[in-house]
């Protein structure tokens, strides 16, 4: 399948746009950051 035709979000911390992963299939309704690195330096309220 083409990353075209699978679900985008955009990242929280960076505010780039990432695609579905076929490890996030149970959890893609909870997931907000690309990466590893967005979620260690996310911005604190």
């Amino acid at each position: 399948m083409k990353k075209s035709h699978l679900p985008q979000k955009m990242c929280v911390a960076c505010g780039r746009p990432f695609h579905w992963r076929k490890k996030w299939r149970l959890c893609w309704d909870s997931v907000r950051y690309c990466s590893k690195r967005c979620r260690r330096h996310k911005l604190v309220k």
